[in-house]
C-alpha cells in the first residue's frame, strides 16, 4: 500500500514548499517594497540632478557617494569599494600582485631604479639597480612631471603580458622586453638582529602571506641565535584577521584565548592558540603606536590580556570592527561591518565614532594636540569598562590598547629644516647620486652599519641639493638637527643598499622606542 502511494508524497512536499514560498512573499512584500522605492527615489533624485542642476555633474561618481555616505553613517570602517580600485586593495591583501619586479623613485623628473628584486622578471632581464627609464611601451617618461601611480599604471600587469622599455645606463640607451609575472609584497620589512640574543621583526601590515613570513623569519632569528624578541606593530593599520589569530598563536601556550568575535548574525567564535608555537617561551616586547590598528591591536590584546609579553610605546588606534567583503554584480565591493571582535579579558577596544567620519579619521591629531603624544592620558579611561588580565592587573576598554610602558614621541632636536628635507625626497635623492658607484662595496647591512659614516662633503651636497628644491638653508636649524639629518641620510643610503630591511635596521639604532624595549629585555 505504501509503495503503491509512494510517489505522492514528493508531489506534496512540493505543493507545501510552493505554498511556504508564496506566503513568505507576501510577508516580506512591504519591505521588499519599501526597499524598492527608496532606491527608486535615489535615482530619481540623481537623474533629476544630470539632467537639471546648474552645473554638470559625473551621475555615476555621487551615485558611488551616497552609497559610502550612508555606509559612513552606520561607522566608519563599512565602505564601498569601485570595481576600478578593488584590484590595488586586494593586492595588499593577497600580497602579491602583477609586475616586473623593481623599486623606483622619480629623481628630477626622471623614472630611477633604485632596486630590482632577486628572481622576478627585470632581474632575469638584466635590469640594474641605478638604471633610469625613458620609455614605456613606446612612451617618454623621462623629463616629465610624473606620479608614482601614473608609472604603476604603466608597469603593472597580468602576469604573463610584456612590457617594453627604453633604460639608460652608462650614457647608453638599452632596450628590454620584460614579461610580468607575480611579485610577492612582502609584510616584513626587517628582520635582524639587533645584538647576540635580541631579534627584531617589522611587519607593515597584515596580508595572506604575513603568518607564514613571520614564522620563517622568527624561525631564521632563532637559527641565528635569537633568544629574545622586539615585534615592531607600529603604524600598521592592520588587514586579515587570520594572519593575527596565527602570529599571536606562535607566542601563546596550548589553549589560551587569542581573540573572541560576536556579531548579530556572525557565528560567535573564540579562537584559541594550539600547542606547537615557535615562540612561546621567547622574552617579547610588542611596540605599538597611535597608527597601530585592528589586526596589530589583536595581537597586542591577546599578549597584553594574557600576561605573555610587555607592550611598549603609545595608545593604538582602536579599531574592534570587523569587515566582510560582499561581491555587488558590477563586481564592486561592499565592505561591511559584521561583529566586534573581543580581546581575551572581554574587552571590545573599539574607540566611540559619534563623530564625523572626517573627526573620527582625524582623532590622532586631537590627540597630539592634547599632549596625548607626550604624556599618557589618564581620563581616557574615566568611565571605561575596567577588565583583568591572566595575572589581574586591570585594563580598560573603549578605546585601543594602552600601553605597560609609555615612550613620548620623540621631537627632540626636530626643526622646521629638518622637517622640510624630510618632506622632500632630497634625502632619497642624494642617496641615489651617492650609491650610484657603491652599490657593491657593502655585503651586509651589518657591515654598512659598521663602516659607513655620514660624511661632511655629504652633509654639503644635501644642503646644495635641498635650496635647489627651494629649502632655504637655516645655520640656527642645522646645527639642532645636525644629528638627525646624518642618522636620516644613513638610513637612506641603506634603503637604497638594502630596501626596507636596510633602512629599519639602521632606524632601530637610534629608534627611542626600539632602545626602551632592549633595556626592558636586559633586566
Amino acid at each position: 500500500m505504501n509503495r503503491k502511494y509512494a510517489f505522492v508524497y514528493p508531489i506534496l512536499l512540493m505543493v507545501f514548499l510552493a505554498i511556504g514560498l508564496l506566503l513568505g512573499s507576501k510577508l516580506n512584500q512591504p519591505a521588499q517594497q519599501q526597499v524598492s522605492g527608496n532606491y527608486s527615489k535615489m535615482q530619481e533624485i540623481i537623474g533629476l540632478l544630470d539632467r537639471e542642476y546648474v552645473d554638470s555633474i559625473e551621475s555615476k561618481k555621487l551615485f558611488e557617494k551616497t552609497i559610502s555616505d550612508m555606509l559612513h553613517e552606520l561607522d566608519p570602517h563599512s565602505n564601498y569599494i569601485p570595481y576600478e580600485d578593488l584590484q590595488t586593495v586586494n593586492e595588499q591583501i593577497d600580497g602579491k600582485f602583477g609586475g616586473i619586479g623593481i623599486r623606483f623613485a622619480i629623481i628630477r623628473d626622471t623614472l630611477c631604479v633604485t632596486n630590482v628584486i632577486p628572481n622576478s622578471p627585470s632581474f632575469g632581464t638584466g635590469v640594474l639597480a641605478g638604471d633610469k627609464i625613458l620609455m614605456i611601451d613606446g612612451k617618454n617618461v623621462a623629463g616629465k612631471k610624473i606620479k608614482n601611480e601614473d608609472v604603476l599604471g604603466k608597469l603593472k600587469g597580468e602576469p604573463d603580458t610584456k612590457v617594453r622599455v627604453q633604460l639608460y645606463r652608462n650614457k647608453k640607451k638599452i632596450e628590454k622586453n620584460i614579461v610580468r609575472g607575480v611579485i610577492p609584497i612582502p609584510s616584513i620589512v626587517c628582520a635582524q638582529m639587533l645584538d647576540e640574543k635580541t631579534g627584531y621583526i617589522r611587519l607593515d601590515n597584515f596580508s595572506v602571506t604575513s603568518a607564514e613570513e613571520f614564522h620563517y623569519a622568527a624561525l631564521q632569528l632563532k637559527r641565528d641565535g635569537m633568544q629574545k624578541l622586539i615585534f615592531d606593530l607600529r603604524d600598521n593599520g592592520g588587514g586579515v584577521l587570520d594572519g593575527a589569530v596565527k602570529i599571536a598563536d606562535e607566542f601563546l601556550p596550548e589553549g589560551q584565548k587569542i581573540v573572541m568575535i560576536k556579531g548579530k548574525k556572525f557565528l560567535n567564535t573564540t579562537r584559541y592558540a594550539r600547542a606547537g608555537g615557535l615562540l612561546e617561551k621567547t622574552p617579547l616586547v610588542i611596540l605599538i603606536n597611535e597608527n597601530s590598528a585592528s589586526a596589530s591591536e589583536i595581537v597586542a590584546g591577546a599578549i597584553q590580556d594574557n600576561d605573555r609579553g610587555m607592550i611598549v610605546g603609545r595608545r593604538s588606534f582602536g579599531k574592534g570592527l570587523v569587515q566582510q567583503d560582499f561581491s555587488l554584480m558590477d563586481k564592486s565591493d561592499l565592505r561591511l561591518t559584521i561583529a566586534r571582535y573581543y580581546t581575551p579579558s572581554g574587552r571590545c577596544i573599539q574607540k566611540p565614532f559619534g563623530e564625523s567620519y572626517e573627526d573620527y579619521y582625524h582623532s590622532n591629531e586631537k590627540r597630539r594636540d592634547n599632549g596625548e603624544y607626550f604624556a599618557p592620558d589618564s581620563t581616557i579611561f574615566k568611565n571605561a569598562n575596567k577588565f583583568k588580565t591572566l595575572k589581574g592587573r586591570i585594563v580598560y576598554d573603549g578605546g585601543g590598547i594602552s600601553p605597560d610602558i609609555f615612550v613620548p614621541l620623540d621631537t627632540s632636536n626636530s626643526t622646521i629644516y629638518y622637517l622640510t628635507l624630510r618632506y622632500s625626497g632630497v634625502f632619497q635623492q642624494v642617496a641615489f647620486d651617492f650609491v650610484a658607484n657603491k652599490r657593491h662595496e657593502w655585503s651586509s647591512i651589518q657591515e654598512f652599519t659598521k663602516e659607513f659614516e655620514t660624511t661632511k662633503p655629504l652633509l654639503q651636497k644635501l644642503i646644495k641639493e635641498g635650496e635647489k628644491m627651494k629649502i632655504p638653508y637655516s645655520a640656527a636649524d642645522y646645527k639642532r638637527s645636525e644629528g638627525l639629518i646624518k642618522q636620516a641620510m644613513k638610513a637612506e643610503i641603506a634603503r637604497q643598499l638594502f630596501i626596507e630591511e636596510g633602512y629599519f635596521f639602521i632606524v632601530a639604532s637610534y629608534d627611542k622606542e626600539v632602545q626602551k624595549a632592549l633595556q626592558f629585555l636586559k633586566r
